[in-house]
């Protein structure tokens, strides 16, 4: 595993999901910018309360930048065209625009009443 910060697009709505142990977690996809103006999904899956709320607060196409584990992996298709590269990414933190809006907006009303 590779120690990475991604941003990109949600590919679709985050879904909430539960393990066979009843534990909660979320999945997600995100496209992700690559050379020549293509993009990659890259697999989000998040354990964190935190994350998964926050993240499940999002829509598809929404921003968002991830912190956390990403393994990367190669397979080929079965029609024997080129291999292929996926990306599974394990979210231990996230940013999105609305949290930068909301900090932005808590950080003026603290500044408005300073002279």
């Amino acid at each position: 595993m590779i120690d990475a910060l991604i941003s990109g697009k949600l590919a679709d709505k985050p879904v909430r999901r539960i393990s066979k142990d009843d534990n909660p977690f979320l999945t997600a996809a995100v496209f992700v910018s690559i050379a020549n103006g293509e993009s990659l999904r890259i697999g989000v899956i998040a354990f964190d309360k935190t994350v998964c709320a926050g993240l499940y607060e999002l829509d598809k196409g929404d921003s968002v930048y991830l912190a956390g584990e990403l393994s990367p992996k190669i397979w080929q298709p079965r029609d024997g065209s080129a291999a292929k590269i996926s990306c599974e990414f394990t979210a231990h933190c996230f940013l999105s625009t609305y949290h930068v809006s909301r900090k932005r907006k808590a950080m003026q009303g603290l500044n408005d009443g300073e002279d």
